[in-house]
């Protein structure tokens, strides 16, 4: 069983690029499920429903998100109004599992495959450097406990590579695949740890790569270089698809091999 998961699509350019590529590597590559995180894909802060909808329709089964999930307000109405065994799409946006109490939306996501597999999608968020999250260790084992699929894919969005590497020596043989998103450079580690779970610390940003991790580089350097505040706009310059393809055991849920995958225009 193969899985892409594509990493965090910023802005109209990482769109563009996503909907130039996303069609041909699932066919090439007979991809039975399709997750992507969607964090910044409005403008670079934050998903829009629109949005959302759009990168369902290019064939996306799952969306995870980070800390920006809330940059959109209009993404509020869209996650608080889906009860939780929905299979509709709205239902398929998830926010971060450990993220404090009583807030919309869901971490986790079950469902099936076109084929009949039984699958989870867990959202999970790092602590270090980051604010409004609970333990993500601990989340992850609670959240284990109630998961009945064996193709389980966690999208851990940190930003400290150390606590990367400790949730997917953590998760290693309990999960599929253990993929870092949020620092949008993406680290050449990719690997299957002994226990049978793809890793790689962080899958790459599918956006504009002509800037500072997204973002114009002039309004950047002027921030670093003059220490005032200024608004930052995605840049659109350079666009990659920066992707990981999982091949799996859709019976043990045990990975086999984890492929980079970087595509521009």
């Amino acid at each position: 069983m193969n899985i892409l998961f594509v990493g965090d699509i910023f802005g109209s350019a990482g769109r563009r690029i996503v909907r130039e590529h996303i069609g041909h590597v699932r066919e090439a590559h007979n991809v039975e499920l399709t997750v992507i995180n969607a964090e910044n894909a409005a403008g670079g802060f934050g998903v829009t429903p629109q949005i959302a909808e759009e990168l369902f329709d290019l064939g996306a089964d799952v969306l995870t998100t980070g800390n920006h999930v809330w940059d959109k307000r209009e993404l509020l109405d869209y996650l608080s109004s889906v009860p939780a065994d929905s299979q509709d799409r709205a239902r398929r946006v998830l926010r971060p599992a450990n993220m404090l109490p009583k807030l919309p939306g869901y971490g986790v996501f079950e469902g099936t495959t076109n084929s009949g597999v039984e699958f989870a999608v867990v959202d999970l968020m790092g602590k270090v450097f980051m604010n409004g999250t609970n333990d993500p260790f601990n989340a992850a084992n609670d959240l284990l406990e109630n998961i009945k699929a064996k193709v389980i894919v966690v999208d851990f969005h940190g930003e400290a590579t150390s606590e990367k590497v400790a949730m997917g020596w953590h998760l290693d043989g309990r999960v599929t695949a253990v993929l870092g998103t949020h620092t949008h450079i993406p680290t050449a580690d990719e690997r299957v740890l002994p226990g049978g779970t793809a890793y790689q610390t962080d899958v790459g940003m599918s956006g504009p790569y002509d800037s500072v991790i997204g973002v114009e580089k002039e309004l950047v350097l002027h921030r670093f270089l003059t220490g005032m505040p200024g608004k930052f706009e995605a840049a659109k310059g350079n666009p990659k698809m920066c992707a990981a393809l999982i091949t799996c055991d859709p019976a043990t849920g045990r990975a086999s091999s984890i492929q980079r995958i970087m595509l521009g225009e």
